[in-house]
């Protein structure tokens, strides 16, 4: 493969490639975090327009599977039961997108990096920060609102539905279901953004293609160790990486 077509240094293609499959091992095995990790690492030897490029597809791809894992009929379940999440989440990415070339990407990873940290922290710890049931809708509004205006400028739109889940108390099957879901649809939306935009084009869309292999292998990995965490594990799993995927965040942004 000549990987000066993407216009990176060999080093550098790499790197991207081993930070790839480790993230798709932590997707396979919690069902997020891939594009956390990708971009928070990225940004240390790409530029910011290749750094989200390439997790692009290679978000598309593996939340495809994850998505319909239990099946087609589980995953159009998960698209009804959680539409306001989605629908908030994907409106928004369409429209903060067309900004990613204006807005300071540290910014936002501060703003979103600081309270996801808070609340997984004050979870870890006991601490009960639940949602109140009679304000599930409008939380779903909120809360998808906000990651898919974060996701159309730095690719990460993930944490607040984590947020939401854990609030909920969703199991481990749904909680992972419904992330496959709302991921799988919020990276086909940003993917149709950026080929807009023209941040998904030459180099950049080879680059996320390349990106593909490492993810689903690491992926598959990941999810034989899934298969055998327990809910409590699962639950306490997902806590700790979001605490890390938010300090991750904030250093990115410092």
């Amino acid at each position: 493969m000549d990987i000066g077509i993407f216009g990176i240094e060999p080093f550098a293609f790499w790197a991207a490639v081993a930070v790839t499959l480790f993230a798709g091992f932590v997707k396979g095995a919690v069902g997020f975090a891939m594009p956390l990790i990708m971009i928070s690492s990225f940004s240390a030897f790409l530029a910011p327009e290749q750094a989200l490029a390439g997790l692009i597809l290679p978000t598309v791809v593996t939340n495809i599977s994850q998505a319909t894992r239990q099946g087609f009929a589980a995953a159009w379940g998960s698209v009804r039961k959680y539409h306001r999440f989605l629908i908030a989440t994907l409106v928004l990415i369409v429209v903060s997108a067309q900004f990613v070339r204006l807005i300071p990407q540290g910014v936002f990873l501060m703003l979103l990096g600081v309270p996801i940290t808070a609340f997984a922290l004050a979870q870890l710890t006991g601490r009960k920060l639940a949602l109140k049931l009679q304000h599930r809708n409008r939380a779903e509004w909120a809360l998808g609102a906000v990651g898919g205006l974060y996701g159309g400028v730095s690719g990460v739109w993930g944490p607040p539905l984590i947020v939401y889940l854990l609030s909920i108390g969703a199991d481990k099957v749904e909680t992972v279901r419904v992330q496959g879901v709302v991921f799988f649809l919020g990276a086909v939306v940003l993917l149709g953004a950026h080929l807009q935009t023209g941040l998904m084009a030459g180099p950049n869309l080879w680059f996320s293609a390349a990106l593909v292999v490492p993810a689903v292998a690491g992926q598959l990995m990941g999810q034989k160790l899934q298969d055998r965490l327990d809910q409590a594990r699962f639950r306490r799993w997902t806590q700790a990486l979001l605490v890390l995927t938010g300090l991750n965040l904030i250093w990115s942004a410092i």
